[in-house]
């Protein structure tokens, strides 16, 4: 746990009581710098006792906003779990929720800048004022995230062959309601070109039209071949990583051929320690 990412994320504002929870509960993961917080999406809705969907959808949020950034996969028991790291940087640009202190001038009796004290009965001091006693005027919402919604939504339907769109508001509304609903943006995108590729030589007997082809849910199957890929894709990368993790160990001569890309991966997956690298020979 680390009280400096926690504070930085404490003092900033979110968008709204969702995502401050969300980062708060990552903050509470991560190192001084920001990196090595390996937990779950699952894991974050147990212990947020969030929707599913809200926390997959505000990772997704973080992680196009540059607020989090992906830096490795853990092995866990249900396969490999992604480290992100805080971007302080990022964090350290938004508004503060402090409010500012604005100058009244000079008086005679000059006000304090504390929290009063109060009427007083027989000398006592009365009640102070709660230190949460809000004042600050939030602003209305913006439809900002609305407008990069409806853009993703854009992008996926303009990757699906020309001659079988169709119904575009009804496509539209359905490719939001998937996104909602917890699948990625990318691999929607992915599934829809794959499915154009795959039709490319389709008569128009065999052909699906783009409404029915979202609302009949043929695009599931696509991302399912898409999850596989990746997982089997994360294996292959854990396995490799695992044989160079056993190189820097032995200070096996094959070190000199690991890069510094590897060498960055192994560190954030907890492989190996900057000890061990530099012991190896290896430049960190």
């Amino acid at each position: 746990m680390s009280w400096r990412v926690a504070n930085t994320c404490a003092e900033r504002k979110f968008g709204s009581a969702t995502r401050k929870q969300i980062i708060m509960f990552l903050a509470d993961k991560a190192s001084d710098d920001g990196s090595g917080i390996w937990c779950s999406k699952g894991t974050i809705q147990r212990h947020t006792e969030l929707g599913e969907t809200t926390v997959k959808r505000t990772v997704r949020e973080f992680l196009k906003e540059g607020i989090l950034v992906e830096t490795g996969a853990r092995t866990c028991k249900n396969g490999f779990t992604v480290v992100y790291r805080i971007d302080l940087a990022r964090i350290e640009a938004l508004e503060l929720t402090a409010e500012p202190e604005i100058e009244t001038g000079a008086t005679v009796d000059p006000v304090q800048t504390g929290p009063g004290t109060g009427a007083t009965v027989a000398g006592l001091p009365g009640p102070p004022r709660p230190p949460n006693h809000p004042k600050t005027i939030h602003k209305p919402p913006t439809r900002e995230r609305e407008a990069a919604e409806d853009e993703e939504a854009e992008k996926i339907l303009a990757a699906y062959p020309p001659d079988r769109l169709r119904g575009k508001a009804e496509c539209l509304g359905r490719i939001r309601d998937i996104l909602d609903a917890g699948t990625e943006v990318e691999d929607l995108l992915q599934a829809v070109k794959a499915y154009a590729t795959e039709s490319a030589g389709f008569t128009r007997s065999k052909v699906c039209f783009s409404d029915n082809w979202f609302k009949s849910g043929r695009w599931r199957a696509y991302v399912e071949d898409i999850a596989v890929n990746r997982e089997q894709s994360k294996a292959k990368e854990a396995e490799m990583l695992a044989g160079l993790a056993n190189w820097v160990t032995d200070k096996h001569p094959l070190c000199r051929h690991i890069t510094p890309g590897q060498i960055d991966a192994l560190l954030a997956a907890e492989l190996v320690t900057q000890a061990q690298i530099q012991a190896a020979g290896i430049r960190s």
